[in-house]
């Protein structure tokens, strides 16, 4: 049973509520600075003579940040509110973006991601306020909004990145602090509380205890399996990514942040008009269980093309793929663990599935800087290969385990 739309008290029959129209528009808004940071992160640490290990390392700190703050995020937006969680954080990454504009050197980049990261917890507070707005029945057609918000942020950032990189790769980070600073004044304005005032919350154990009791239950802890292996092969190919296209098609970080824009594209297409009826028809298991497969292909795949093996087409058709597999794929798993969650718990569960992802972020990164280099310190087209083809094993496991689900959920 959900609850009412405790905002707008409209009945639960009703889906595109005002609130979740307007979380729609934060998270996008936060997303498109994201989205800038994407294709430009390797161009501009290059510039302070980063290697292809500085760069796994840059991610890897911007994502323990947020597997170490997410569940508290998480905890404190479910005790005080989900509208002040999320202004304090997004004014914290808008302060990260500014360092990160005004850097002058590689430990000022680590410390503009080091403190980004700990505001990026802010989304599972977004996932929770989503859950807190939709009805269980209406949940993964909720939850692909928010990937559509994040489809979005990675149409408009990367281009955003792509446009102003032209007059200098710090041009973008400043403009994602000031679009931080004024999504924060719109949010501040114009979002309600989703959750009531003086809820009666069950007593709160320490946050790692919570984690491991919530482990403990088998359906979650094999999602957030299932989650944690999809985000760290997805995160694999992604830091490798501006490498790839520099490697294999000569591609500069405008012609990269268009590129990324394209994968944004389609996973709009796919979270926003298809995931909700593909839900319904096949449910989010199978859902999970097809994107896995898709990923895994297509990242065995795409390290054959280059501007001589395929071109331009088939890079296309190739990171389509990789975004569709994993639009399909990821919100679907969001899904399945926030309706095991009751309503006052919604932050907790979402925090720790997005610690997961987090984790992921640290170790998926850290792999990809170890696999990218060769004896040289440089990438080459053997490395990158290898780098692929592990995201792609990883992606194979993710598959059987999302077998091992339904055996499970059928079994118990």
């Amino acid at each position: 049973m959900k609850m009412e739309n405790h905002t707008t008290g409209e009945s639960k029959e009703k889906f595109l509520t005002k609130p979740l129209l307007i979380i729609f528009l934060t998270v996008l808004i936060d997303l498109i600075g994201f989205g800038i940071v994407i294709p430009l992160l390797t161009f501009y640490a290059e510039e302070f003579n980063a290697t292809p290990l500085d760069i796994g390392l840059l991610v890897a700190s911007y994502s323990l940040m947020q597997f170490i703050f997410a569940p508290i995020i998480g905890s404190l937006s479910d005790r005080y509110g989900r509208r002040p969680v999320l202004f304090f954080s997004i004014i914290g990454s808008g302060i990260g973006y500014l360092m990160l504009g005004l850097a002058n050197s590689l430990w000022m980049i680590y410390a503009s991601r080091i403190l980004g990261g700990i505001t990026a917890g802010n989304l599972s507070t977004a996932q929770a306020y989503i859950a807190d707005v939709t009805t269980r029945e209406t949940r993964a057609k909720g939850m692909g909004l928010f990937g559509m918000a994040f489809g979005l942020g990675f149409i408009l950032g990367p281009a955003i990145a792509g446009f102003l990189s032209k007059f200098g790769h710090a041009v973008p980070f400043l403009f994602a602090s000031a679009l931080s600073f004024s999504n924060a004044i719109l949010l501040f304005f114009i979002l309600p509380e989703s959750i009531k005032p003086n809820t009666v919350l069950h007593e709160r154990k320490s946050r790692l205890a919570e984690i491991i009791s919530a482990l403990k239950n088998r359906k979650f802890s094999t999602i957030t399996i299932e989650y944690f292996l999809l985000v760290t092969a997805f995160s694999i190919m992604t830091t490798s990514f501006a490498y790839y296209t520099m490697t294999n098609f000569g591609y500069n970080a405008s012609e990269t942040g268009y590129l990324l824009g394209y994968v944004g594209f389609v996973a709009v297409i796919t979270q926003g008009f298809l995931l909700g009826k593909l839900a319904k028809e096949y449910g989010e298991e199978k859902l999970i269980s097809i994107g896995a497969l898709i990923l895994a292909l297509s990242l065995i795949a795409v390290p054959l093309v280059s501007r001589e093996s395929g071109g331009l087409i088939a890079l296309l058709i190739g990171t389509a793929l990789f975004s569709f597999g994993n639009s399909i794929a990821s919100p679907s798993l969001n899904s399945l663990a926030s309706k095991m969650a009751r309503d006052d718990e919604q932050g907790k569960v979402l925090g720790i599935m997005q610690s997961a992802a987090s984790l992921a972020r640290v170790i998926g990164p850290f792999i990809c800087g170890i696999l990218l280099n060769n004896n040289m310190g440089k990438v080459d087209v053997f490395t990158l290969k290898r780098t692929f083809w592990t995201a792609s094993a990883i992606m194979i496991a993710t598959f059987l385990v999302s077998l091992y689900y339904s055996l499970l959920r059928k079994t118990t």
